[in-house]
């Protein structure tokens, strides 16, 4: 007799996996399915920042902002390793948003969330402040700084898709959804796996669509029903440059044509700047940054920095689409990013949940509010209520927010062959974990092969055998950011070595 999950969710994105994650801890049977890598679409392609969203308070997204606000410091909470606060100059400058303005929206900002541990607004003399150091001269005077939380958004991805199945989830990425039917009070699933391109089917009691930009296709192409008029692509381009500041504070610039670009310490070495809104028609899977984003996104950070940004200098760009839920706005900029779940139920038939919008702050509380939605049509809830993901941490995250420090020392310690740099960089990767890759090794030789930039063999069996790696692409540029440190001899030196130890991946589920 065929297994019948309680749920199925299709698209391996932070959504999605979120999901699972708090779908499994309450108990449920839970199938997730993602036809490439987990997190390989917008999921991994953000801004890199947990935060309330200051400027959707120009649009009156109170709602949004305060949801967001409220999560920085949960999430701060359950994943220390992966998150930790940051610090962001606002510079004012004369003939954009008026100094009163930016004064209230910063009030609320402190104000609308039930901030506790990160610290307030501080109005900043830039004549005076380091913080003015790396600005244009003559250009601000003034600014204000605040806080929000920077993420690594892939890992999070694969950190809630760990959790899940470390609680029973069944979690397949690289395996496509290829159709469903719905019969009766049961979902029948088609899914092909891209290794053996073999079909087989899975029942379900409920179905989530967690597609991301691809939530319209699958609606129609996979699943024949009609797709939602009202979600809408938009394009989001960042750009990664040699650092363009010495400190570790961002900062959030003010745009003449009204858009706000972020400019944030990255890798040590560089600087990430973004993010660029512009319509997007197409196969998300194609989506690039343009040379105008990027030449846009170069000239914004030239007119506010001493040190120019070139064209010529990005080391590295990315784009990804953001599936909003289209209200109606001409400007893309000015879309929503709240989410809106498309319930489709009839008495007596299995339902369907489709998710349209969301950001990966929110990624939490939308997984609460479709669990809520589905539960009539599940059995009763028999593991923790809702809510449990706010307290209970990621895998890994089990420590004082305050202490990467305090853990990468005792790491060294233990491992005294290990780098000041290199422990931080595996405690800001796996946190506590980070003793299981090192189990058994009191030299570096017992790491195995040095792939470059401190990566090791017995870090990379690691992300075969527990994160689903399977490619060099999810090691350097989702897993990690060593992507940034590699060269491409060394990088091509990883791919051979994993087509040979992960010919099809080991990650348990």
């Amino acid at each position: 007799m065929q297994h019948v999950h309680d749920l199925a969710i299709i698209g391996g994105g932070i959504n999605g996996c979120g999901i699972a994650r708090d779908a499994a801890g309450r108990g449920l049977s839970v199938y997730l399915c993602e036809m490439n890598d987990l997190g390989s679409g917008t999921s991994s392609r953000s801004t890199k920042l947990i935060h309330g969203g200051l400027r959707y308070l120009e649009h009156f997204d109170f709602r949004l902002v305060r949801e967001a606000l409220t999560e920085r410091e949960v999430l701060w909470g359950i994943a220390p390793h992966i998150i930790r606060p940051m610090r962001f100059v606002l510079p004012h400058q004369q003939g954009l948003r008026p100094a009163w303005m930016l004064r209230v929206g910063l009030f609320l900002y402190d104000h609308l969330g039930g901030r506790e541990r990160l610290p307030g607004t501080a109005v900043l003399d830039l004549a005076t402040d380091s913080a003015g150091t790396p600005l244009k001269p003559g250009v601000f005077n003034t600014g204000f700084e605040y806080s929000d939380c920077w993420v690594d958004d892939a890992r999070l991805v694969v950190l809630n898709a760990r959790d899940a199945a470390d609680r029973g989830a069944v979690i397949r990425p690289r395996t496509r959804a290829v159709s469903a039917e719905r019969r009766r009070d049961l979902w029948h699933m088609t899914v092909e796996e891209e290794d053996t391109r073999r079909p087989h089917t899975i029942a379900a009691r409920a179905l989530v669509n967690a597609a991301g930009p691809w939530v319209g296709e699958v609606l129609g192409d996979r699943l024949g029903m009609r797709a939602p008029a009202q979600i809408r692509l938009v394009q989001g381009s960042h750009i990664v440059v040699p650092k363009l500041f010495e400190h570790d504070r961002a900062y959030l610039f003010q745009n003449p044509d009204g858009r706000v670009v972020f400019a944030i310490p990255y890798e040590n070495e560089f600087t990430l700047i973004g993010t660029t809104d512009r319509d997007y028609a197409g196969d998300p899977a194609d989506v690039s940054a343009s040379g105008t984003e990027i030449a846009y996104l170069c000239e914004t950070a030239s007119a506010c920095f001493a040190r120019a940004a070139r064209p010529e200098d990005v080391v590295w760009a990315y784009a990804g689409v953001r599936p909003l839920h289209d209200d109606g706005t001409s400007d893309a900029k000015a879309a929503s990013r709240d989410y809106v779940l498309e319930m489709d139920e009839a008495e007596g038939a299995a339902p369907l949940l489709s998710i349209i919008g969301g950001k990966i702050t929110t990624y939490r509380r939308l997984a609460e509010a479709t669990l809520e939605r589905l539960a009539p049509h599940l059995p009763g809830r028999r593991g923790l209520d809702a809510g449990w993901t706010g307290h209970e941490p990621l895998p890994g995250g089990a420590f004082d927010p305050d202490g990467v420090g305090t853990l990468a020392g005792r790491l060294q310690r233990e491992h005294p062959f290990l780098s000041v740099r290199h422990a931080l960089r595996l405690v800001r990767a796996y946190g506590t974990r980070a003793q299981a890759l090192l189990r058994g090794a009191s030299t570096l030789a017992d790491l195995g092969r040095s792939f470059g930039a401190t990566l090791t063999e017995a870090e990379v069996r690691y992300l075969i055998d527990h994160e689903w790696a399977r490619t060099a692409e999810d090691v350097l540029w989702r897993r990690s950011k060593l992507g940034l440190h590699l060269t491409a001899a060394e990088a091509g030196a990883l791919e051979a070595w994993m087509r040979e130890a992960a010919p099809a991946g080991t990650a348990s589920s």
